[in-house]
């Protein structure tokens, strides 16, 4: 017993449309039945340019070559439309801009939690961990959280993160000095350009 489901691949042409069109559906480029323009500028898939055509017979042209019809300008005037097989073209496109994503570098910026009276094992405990994100290129931002009276004494927080940016200088400069922000001071070291 044959499956009417899978009569439709015997056939390869169509099975060739229907891949294209589960493709296809999902982008919102005009292609093929959905251009609305009556005439277009048809250009082949070798770029020959065949003029301005009816929809009907670039839609034809198409057709004949087992391709797609694709509106490439649409403000023009009149609309340009390409014979290619789209489904090759957007695989192309996905493609590029996955390798685009891939080589494109993105700088987080992590946090380190110093406070005004810290001790000199967990300083350089935090300042290991600094040196290890700007060593990976991440920005780090040092900041200190005054608590209660400590806010009186700004200065030492600020002698605190000052010590912490030279103990950095070698492989990072201070993008933003040392600021306060309401109960908080903060500085933002960036990795050295290499």
């Amino acid at each position: 017993m044959k499956y009417p489901f899978f009569h439709v691949f015997e056939h390869h042409a169509r099975f060739n449309l229907i891949w294209r069109w589960i493709i296809i559906s999902k982008d919102t480029t005009l292609i093929n039945e959905n251009i609305r323009a009556r005439e277009l500028r048809v250009i082949t898939q070798t770029g020959e340019q065949l003029g301005v055509q009816t929809k009907i017979a670039a839609l034809e042209l198409a057709e004949r070559a087992n391709l797609d019809l694709v509106l490439v300008a649409p403000n023009a005037k009149p609309p340009v439309a390409r014979i290619m097989d789209y489904g090759k073209f957007r695989f192309e496109q996905q493609k590029k801009d996955k390798e685009a994503r891939k080589n494109q570098k993105t700088i987080t910026q992590k946090e380190v939690r110093l406070s005004p009276t810290i001790d000199e094992h967990d300083f350089n405990t935090k300042l290991r961990n600094a040196i290890k994100f700007l060593e990976k290129g991440d920005k780090v931002k040092a900041s200190i959280r005054f608590k209660g009276r400590a806010i009186t004494h700004k200065e030492i927080g600020l002698e605190v993160l000052n010590r912490f940016a030279s103990e950095c200088a070698e492989i990072a400069t201070v993008e933003s000095k040392a600021k306060m922000d309401g109960r908080s001071m903060f500085l933002v070291l960036a990795p050295k350009e290499s």
